[in-house]
């Protein structure tokens, strides 16, 4: 039989950077390697002097980041032997969760806030056969819940405070320095839970063989110094929703609120490594509103064929802002995340738009209808 070349996921691809053994039962379902897009129309339509890229996460198994992650997360809960897993979500998290246990034959609990979550996102975490339990609070609820019953009941947490699903996610920053042959000056990137943008600033330090005796990752003593895939690390910029900012804040936010559910957090998890990462790479936090990301939601769509969900809009919308300004720098490679598909919240993409034209079943009709937009 000819030796098969089929792509079996990222913990195979990075197998020598992944903390795996050759005993280690691997949870896959073919994660990774996800589109790095150039976008042309839309920087040339506002006059952007830079090369903008777009990480198109949103073209993962199940349509978000979280599958890296939790491809990590499942593979360490089932060398464990775990038979259970548990997370809290604003919907990513939870379908990712509730695919990748039922492909490891686990069950997965699922904590989303009442009213909160995306039809789309739901019916991912239902279909595939996870325990929903829907609380009535927010996603900070949650999260402190599902810290406290893990002490308790027999089931493993699989959200970011997990160190592996860092890990996992990680891998984004390797197939961007792989695409581009070298790290980008700028990586744009949406901030709710802050795990993201610590695993791609891990990703990037190691891409590079950081040797910073200051780096909060290493200390100096990072394991792919003598392996280094690229000489630098871009600038880390962090974009949060308005409503949902305690970055800028500088301290939690009780009551999150924005459109873009997939970072309505108020108490990020991994603030430190998220602070440390901004820091390290000079580079800085700031936020956007409803309106701005779903602005350039649509501009994604309908400039460049590129619909992703309004949270990860908030990284283009952020760069849009600080290309203009001039406060990233002009000539510069900039890389934006997208994390989510647009599929995952169809209600909000169309909120508001004339979308459906009804027309008479006759020729005059229709050559009608196209000649008013040609």
């Amino acid at each position: 039989m000819a030796k098969s070349n089929l792509y079996k996921g990222l913990v195979e691809r990075y197998r020598d950077r992944l903390p795996v053994d050759g005993n280690t039962p691997v949870i896959s379902l073919c994660e990774g390697d996800t589109p790095l897009i150039e976008l042309h129309n839309l920087p040339k339509s506002l006059g952007l002097d830079v090369q903008m890229y777009v990480k198109f996460d949103g073209m993962n198994p199940t349509s978000s980041f979280k599958d890296r992650g939790m491809a990590m997360a499942v593979t360490k809960a089932a060398e464990k032997g775990a038979k259970a897993i548990v997370c809290a979500s604003t919907g990513n998290t939870s379908a990712a969760a509730a695919a990748y246990a039922a492909r490891a034959g686990m069950t997965a609990f699922v904590l989303i806030p009442e009213g909160k979550i995306p039809m789309g996102k739901l019916a991912q975490a239902i279909a595939h056969g996870a325990v929903v339990l829907q609380i009535r609070g927010n996603f900070d609820d949650g999260m402190r819940l599902v810290k406290e019953v893990a002490s308790e009941a027999p089931v493993e947490i699989v959200n970011s405070v997990n160190p592996y699903r860092l890990q996992g996610q990680k891998t984004a920053a390797l197939e961007i320095v792989e695409a581009l042959g070298q790290a980008p000056d700028y990586h744009c990137i949406p901030v709710g839970n802050a795990g993201n943008i610590s695993a791609y600033w891990i990703g990037f330090s190691e891409a590079a063989g950081c040797n910073t005796a200051s780096c909060t990752l290493c200390n100096g003593k990072c394991p792919y110094l003598d392996n280094p895939m690229t000489e630098s690390r871009p600038v880390m910029v962090g974009y949060q929703a308005a409503g949902a900012a305690p970055f800028l804040r500088n301290e939690p936010v009780e009551h999150p609120e924005t459109l873009a559910t997939a970072i309505r957090i108020g108490n990020p998890q991994s603030w430190d490594l998220a602070k440390a990462a901004v820091e390290e790479s000079d580079g800085w936090f700031d936020e956007v509103t409803d309106e701005e990301l779903l602005h350039t939601q649509s501009l994604l769509a309908t400039l460049d064929g590129v619909f992703c969900e309004p949270a990860s809009a908030v990284s283009v919308c952020g760069a849009i802002r600080d290309i203009k300004s001039g406060k990233i720098k002009a000539g510069s490679v900039v890389t934006c995340t997208l994390t989510g598909h647009g599929l995952k919240d169809t209600a909000t993409a169309i909120a508001g738009r004339e979308h459906v034209e009804t027309i008479n079943a006759d020729l005059t009709s229709v050559k009608g209808a196209i000649l008013k937009h040609v």
